[in-house]
This record gives C-alpha cells, sequence and structure tokens, in this order.
C-alpha cells in the first residue's frame, strides 16, 4: 500500500504523505523535473536493481543535457536506492528516481539551484490500479501524433516536459480502442511506442528504430544485447512504416515489461502470438533478471 511506503527524500527518509513539493514549484509548474524508471526483480540471493549504474549515468547525463546540477554522487545515489527498497521490504518492482526544483518560481527559467532528489521503491501489483501486470499481449495503432523532433529538445533527456508528448499519443489510442500507441518521427519513420521501444521481427531478424529520433533506451540496448549473444541477428535503422505490416512478430520493451508482444496493430491481428523470436526473448530476458542467466549476472546490483 502507497501509505506504508517509505520515501529517500534529500538525504532523509520519510513517509509517503510527507514526500511533497509546493504546487508553484517550478519543476511542478515548467516540467522541469528529471527521473529515471528502474527495475529490481527477485533472484535467489535477494532483490536485485537491473543495470542501476547505467540509468543513474543516463541520469546524470540528463541532468547535463538540461544545465542541471545533482547534489549527490554516483555512490550516492546507489546507495539510497538500495536503502529505499530495503526500508520497503520489497523484493521485485520498479524504482522511480526524481530530480526536481522545489523553489517557487515564475521564470521559465529554473533557479540556480541544485536540483533536489527522491527515490520511491514501489510494487506496481500493490501499488497502482492499473500498474504493470502481465498480461499475453497488448494491442497498438498508428499514433496520429509524431514523436518530439531532436531539433526542438534533447529528447535523450528523460524530464517530465518531454512526456506530454507520449500522454498525448497514449490518449489518443485509448480513444480509439486500442492500449498503446507507436509513434512515427517527423520524417514518417517507425520511432517508438508512448514509453516503449519498438522492436519487429522480419524474416527471423530482429529489427528496430535506430537511435537519433527515440530515446536512447536501456532495455532496448539490452534486448539488443542480449539478442546478438543468443545468436539472433538483429538490425537497427530508420524503417518504414509499412513494415508494421510485413512484420512476422511485433513486441514492445520497457523498463517495468522487458517483453510485451504486440497481438493487433491496427486492424491487423499478429497471427500466433507471441512468436517464436518473442517467446524466445521474453524467455531470455525473464532468466537474465532474475539472475539465472549466469552470461548476464553483471546487469544485476544485488540489494546487499
Amino acid at each position: 500500500m502507497l501509505s506504508e511506503r517509505i520515501v529517500y527524500l534529500s538525504g532523509d527518509f520519510v513517509a509517503w504523505k510527507n514526500a511533497a513539493v509546493h504546487i508553484m514549484s517550478h519543476s511542478f509548474g515548467r516540467g522541469s523535473a528529471i527521473f529515471e524508471v528502474i527495475s529490481f526483480h527477485n533472484t535467489d540471493s535477494g532483490p536485485a536493481v537491473f543495470r542501476l549504474k547505467e540509468h543513474i549515468r543516463r541520469l546524470f547525463k540528463t541532468a547535463e543535457l538540461l544545465d542541471m546540477e545533482l547534489p549527490i554522487s554516483h555512490e550516492d545515489f546507489y546507495e539510497a536506492v538500495g536503502n529505499t527498497v530495503k526500508r520497503n521490504h520489497l523484493k521485485q518492482g520498479i524504482i522511480k528516481v526524481i530530480c526536481y526544483y522545489p523553489q517557487f518560481s515564475l521564470e521559465v527559467i529554473p533557479p540556480k539551484e541544485k536540483l533536489n532528489v527522491s527515490v520511491f521503491a514501489l510494487d506496481p501489483a500493490q501499488d497502482s490500479e492499473g500498474g504493470f501486470s502481465a498480461v499475453p499481449s497488448t494491442t497498438a495503432c498508428i499514433s496520429n501524433w509524431r514523436k518530439l523532433d531532436p531539433q526542438t529538445v534533447p529528447i535523450r533527456a528523460k524530464a517530465a516536459a518531454n512526456y506530454l508528448n507520449s500522454m498525448v499519443a497514449r490518449l489518443d489510442a485509448k480513444k480509439r480502442g486500442f492500449e498503446h500507441a507507436i509513434m512515427l518521427d517527423t520524417q514518417g519513420f517507425i520511432a517508438e511506442g508512448g514509453t516503449e521501444s519498438v522492436f519487429l521481427v522480419k524474416d527471423g531478424q530482429l529489427v528496430t528504430p535506430s537511435l537519433g529520433a527515440i530515446l536512447k533506451s536501456i532495455t532496448r540496448k539490452s534486448v539488443l544485447e542480449a539478442a546478438e549473444v543468443e545468436g539472433i541477428q538483429t538490425v537497427e535503422g530508420r524503417l518504414s512504416p509499412e513494415l508494421i505490416y510485413e512484420a512476422e512478430e511485433i513486441f514492445f520493451s520497457c523498463s517495468p515489461i522487458k517483453v510485451l508482444p504486440v497481438g493487433r496493430i491496427e486492424d491487423r491481428v499478429m497471427e500466433n502470438t507471441p512468436g517464436p523470436v518473442t517467446q524466445k526473448m521474453a524467455a531470455l530476458m525473464n532468466d537474465i533478471v532474475t539472475g539465472k542467466d549466469k552470461r548476464f549476472e553483471h546487469w544485476l546490483d544485488p540489494v546487499q
């Protein structure tokens, strides 16, 4: 239950109800909060965080892209994350790190202060009405909204304001009777989902949009690296939306759900969902995050 959760807040641990910021803060009014969403999983050795160091490096990169300053070191972040998981007595779930300006400001430029830091550890099955529950497959459409152009804002930054783009795409999909949206970039090529990377299977190859107009996703990177180790050929490139109708399989990936098969795209029902490559990748990623595949144990940071 959320009311029982303990939150790391700028060096202290506080009750859920006390993890608050004023409505007139800059990050609330201007969307200047930056964040990371990280998964942790139950292994034979206890809970372990998936690629924690890479997530924290990306958080620092986001701060750099937006001319922000974080107040603690990488090592302090690792400790804050581990202690937050332990204090909430969770074996698996989602960690959300949010860094923000709590100060009142009417200016669009943020105050020249270091960001405040908060860390949340949650179990979506217990703490979220919608949650990220395990589902056999999902439905998707090609969004009427385009992905933010990299010449308008730094799309590599995980900043709250950037995700209005994702919100309108998902809302549009819901109105049209779908669960997820696939956005095209401003040039008309496949980009990504609202908060997910997109993978297609064509002629047995795992195909995904190249970096440039999409987030530098850690889960996307992990799926590609794991596939190559497993002997599945991978291809990255600028992908025409017509490929969506030619692909034998389609799946999404994100931090909460490493592999989510798409069972219907627009009016096309995908046969035998999940397909063989999707099944193989789902099983492989599950073995990796639960510590069963020792080839990737360096991706897991045990909660000591």
